[in-house]
């Protein structure tokens, strides 16, 4: 690979020491070993080669590797999350938690004084909490397999990717060097949309080559959106009508006759009464 590449990659990630699995882009690889989130997805992520957007060791090892190969590396805590300072743990009463209705839980992430720390001992009165980042110290080993490389016109899809959601929400037109981005009805009320959009930006600029990039927001009046939902229940309707209509023609003959006969009989009675 080159840097400024973008590429899709599946990875495992486990910590050496210890030999548990703490990533994975596997579904069933996250089951099997108990860490499956149900509000991650787990697929193939895009990936900036050279960018300094995954660890430094692992990003090295993008530089020199091939598409459909896969690897096994291990990353030392110098090139990972750095070695662990023993000035970054604190001790916070328990009714400092208490205050900030917050139940202590070992391994929990929490934000106190503007940093993420993690839970790493609860005692009666007292709370350790670990300001290292999550992994500092450890050695990581990477399995890995780039599957795919995204090429120009691939390019923007991915972007959107890593910094927002599926692109297949985004109706994208690309034209040359300018791309017209047209933003799905989520996009609107999204506080996180405005952030990313940024980044998006700047990375479509950086790694796409694209000089011009226009994002389309699209408001209708009331009156055509409820013609529109109209137009859908209209449709839902005289596609019922139908389904009756042919159930209708379709009915055995026999059903018909006796339909009939049943009719017929009933008028017979009523003549007689």
């Amino acid at each position: 690979m080159q840097k400024n590449d973008i590429v899709y990659i599946e990875y495992d990630v486990w910590v050496k020491e210890s030999g548990k699995l703490v990533e994975t882009t596997h579904e069933e690889t996250a089951k099997k070993e108990k860490i499956y989130n149900e509000k991650q997805k787990y697929k193939p992520v895009p990936v900036v080669v050279g960018a300094d957007r995954v660890i430094k060791g692992f990003d090295k090892s993008l530089l020199n590797a091939e598409i459909g190969k896969e690897y096994d590396i291990d990353i030392p805590a110098s090139e990972a999350y750095g070695e662990r300072d023993s000035k970054l743990v604190e001790v916070f009463s328990m009714h400092e938690f208490r205050r900030r209705k917050i139940t202590p839980e070992i391994g929990a992430e929490v934000n106190l004084k503007n940093k993420t720390g993690i839970i790493s001992s609860v005692t009666a009165g007292r709370v350790r909490v670990d300001f290292n980042k999550r992994f500092a110290g450890r050695t990581l080993r990477y399995r890995y397999k780039i599957v795919k490389k995204s090429e120009k016109d691939e390019k923007v899809n991915a972007i959107i990717e890593m910094h927002y959601q599926n692109p297949e929400s985004f109706d994208i037109k690309l034209n040359g060097k300018e791309v017209t981005i047209k933003l799905p009805d989520e996009c609107k009320y999204d506080q996180v949309w405005p952030l990313s959009k940024y980044s998006i930006v700047h990375d479509l600029r950086e790694y796409a080559e694209l000089e011009k990039i226009m994002f389309v927001e699209e408001y209708l009046k009331k009156e055509k959106e409820e013609k529109k939902e109209q137009e859908k229940t209209k449709g839902t309707k005289t596609e019922g009508k139908d389904e009756k209509e042919k159930t209708k023609e379709t009915k055995p003959e026999e059903e018909i006759k006796q339909e009939k006969t049943e009719i017929q009989e009933k008028k017979e009675e009523t003549e007689v009464e």
